[in-house]
Parts: C-alpha cells; structure tokens; sequence
C-alpha cells in the first residue's frame, strides 16, 4: 500500500486533473489525517497537498480532539483500527461534542458490524487499504462537498433564527398557528382577538422572517426547528 501511493505519487497530479477538470489545483477544503502509521501519514499528506488541499495530520485521535480547531468545508480521513481510542470511538466522541465534520473511514482490515456501524453513525465513505488513489480523491472530494452544503444549511438556519428572535411573543404566537394551518379568524379565535388584528400580527411576521409565501415560512419554521429554539 505504502509503496502504492509513494510509486502512484507523481501522477496523482495528472490523475486529479483529468478526474476534476473544472477544478484548480488550489482547493478549498480542509483535511484532517488521523492514522497511528507514520508513513501512512506522510505519504497521504504529501499527496493531497500536491493536489491542493489544506492537510493536518494526527498520529491519534487523541492528539486530534485536543489540538484539532474546527473548520469548514472539510473531511476527516480516519483510520478504524487505532491504540487508545478506535475511528468508531473518536467518531462517537465527535457525535457527543456535536462535531459534525463528514467522515471517510481508511482500513485495512474492520469486521463487517464496524462498517456498518460507521456508516449509521454518519460516516461519508468507508475506504479499504491498499484503496485506489482514484476512489480516494473522489471520496475525499465528495465529503467537501457535503460539508459545503452541509455550512450553507447551517448558515441558513442561523439567520432564520435570528429573524425568529424578532418577533415578538403575540406575533411568535400567531407564526405559530400559521405553521399549523390556521387561518386567520381561527388564529383570532384561539387568541382572544380580532381577525383585522390578526392581519397586522401575520404581515409583521412575514415582513420580519423575509417570506412571501406561508408555505416559505412554514418550510424555514420546520427546517430550522423553531418550535423547539421558541421552547428552549
């Protein structure tokens, strides 16, 4: 495997470009390493930069979850069998600490529970040693991708929430009812109030959340799970 990559070294740079054309040879993307293997470690980390990526290398998960800052987009390319603390273990852990870093598991050998576990877990890829350097860049270059959609996400329910925190309680209430269908005179029903005072509460609410539709307000209510943010 070792000799694999170092002989395969040289044409990596080719064989990204004819896989990525579209791409520059500057990546924007973060790698983290994590292999007990020295050699390993080098020779993947030199190749990766060669193509571009940003790479840090850990010779444990240990190492990793006390000097590792985390960024975006990016992956973490976890070998499974490890003194200490195991790829599932550190993989638990992230869970735990709500890291949510895509991960393409390397191996050279797992029981099949551990695969399976792993990819339950989250896990993007699940790579066996001596991999294909091709299956490697695209394993690696798809976890970016994911970790890309997944900050936009992100992104995007930080600002529903902030627009959420706006509002104020009446008009909270009335978003409320409007997510579950009420109309307007139903939501003044359930409110004590009057239709025409309902109407004002519902155009603030869309004014403030940036929709135009209540079928938009309802989808970013949902997806940004502003039931439980309004609850916390």
């Amino acid at each position: 495997m070792r000799a694999n990559i170092l002989s395969k070294k040289a044409a990596v740079h080719w064989l990204y470009l004819l896989l990525f054309p579209s791409n520059s040879m500057t990546k924007v993307g973060h790698i983290y390493l994590i292999d007990d293997d020295e050699s390993m470690r080098t020779s993947l980390s030199r190749m990766l930069k060669d193509v571009g990526y940003i790479v840090e290398d850990f010779s444990s998960a240990v190492t990793f979850l006390e000097h590792s800052v985390p960024v975006a987009p990016a992956v973490i390319l976890l070998d499974m069998q490890m003194p200490d603390m195991t790829g599932l273990d550190l993989q638990e852990k992230l869970v735990q600490l709500g890291r949510k870093t895509p991960i393409v598991f390397v191996s050279g050998q797992s029981h099949p529970h551990q695969i399976v576990k792993s990819l339950k877990r989250g896990a993007v890829d699940f790579l066996f040693k001596p991999f294909n350097l091709e299956d490697l860049l695209k394993a690696v270059a798809d976890a970016l991708e994911f970790d890309r959609r997944q900050l936009k996400r992100v992104s995007k329910e930080v600002e529903t929430k902030k627009d959420y925190a706006t509002l104020t309680p009446r008009e909270r209430e009335v978003c409320f009812w409007l997510v579950k269908g009420l109309l307007n005179k139903d939501i003044a029903v359930k409110l004590g109030t009057t239709d025409a005072t309902i109407k004002v509460h519902k155009a603030r609410v869309m004014d403030k959340m940036n929709v135009e539709s209540v079928q938009v307000l309802v989808a970013k209510y949902l997806e940004s799970d502003l039931e439980n943010f309004q609850n916390n």
